[in-house]
């Protein structure tokens, strides 16, 4: 299993980066209102979404085959998926540097309507993030490729699409433990955290979408050939 972690890491590093996301569950924890409840079904709704994008890449995309003849399409597989998100995140730095509206970010009345959301509604949202993000399908189906290219057999490939949701959720997680272990200093913390996001949201996104966008096209291309 620790073998799979360090090609896995770009991936799991990209997804639980995305300021918006930690934006969002720092606005629910900070709530007046059952703020660590909604966060929690914030990151169950984004949990489901990706297990459905695992389901959706296992069973009709690579068909679920564990046969070894299968690699070498796997791997096309996976050279073409890193190849479209290294021109999707150049093209997203391109887009924050001239700074244009960011395509993945929710409307901004979902923002609006974050202090009244309901448990139910917050893990809806979570869900429907992971759906209508462009950045974070690719990111997901690129972690997926290279779990199928190992070929660890069912079990062992379930375990790692957990560990590699856990670990791109990582930070959410982090953020919502704070708050329940800490209530007091969490909510002074998480607000100059959420509020510094906001200021570099921009920056961020642009930095990471460069140097992953290289590092993903340059695989990409590597593995045609």
């Amino acid at each position: 299993m620790d073998a799979i972690i360090v090609p896995l890491l770009p991936f799991i590093i990209g997804s639980a980066v995305v300021p918006l996301q930690i934006i969002i569950v720092v606005l629910l924890l900070t709530g007046e209102k059952r703020g660590p409840l909604k966060a929690i079904a914030f990151v169950l709704g984004m949990t489901l979404a990706r297990l459905a994008q695992g389901w959706l890449f296992q069973f009709i995309i690579s068909g679920g085959s564990g046969d070894p003849a299968d690699i070498p399409e796997v791997s096309r597989i996976k050279s073409t998926v890193l190849l479209l998100l290294g021109l999707f995140l150049l093209l997203t730095a391109y887009k924050q540097w001239a700074k244009e509206p960011d395509p993945d970010a929710p409307p901004p009345k979902w923002m609006k309507m974050l202090d009244g959301i309901t448990p139910f509604r917050a893990f809806l949202f979570g869900a429907a993030m992971i759906l209508i993000a462009i950045k974070l399908w690719v990111f997901t189906l690129g972690a997926l490729s290279v779990i199928d290219e190992a070929q660890l057999g069912q079990p062992a490939t379930t375990t790692a699409f957990l560990l590699y949701i856990l670990l791109a959720q990582s930070i959410l997680i982090l953020a919502i433990l704070l708050r329940l272990l800490l209530p007091g200093r969490a909510t002074r913390l998480l607000n100059s955290f959420s509020l510094w996001l906001e200021k570099y949201n921009r920056q961020i996104v642009m930095v990471v979408s460069l140097v992953f966008g290289v590092l993903f096209l340059y695989q990409g291309v590597s593995g045609f050939f």
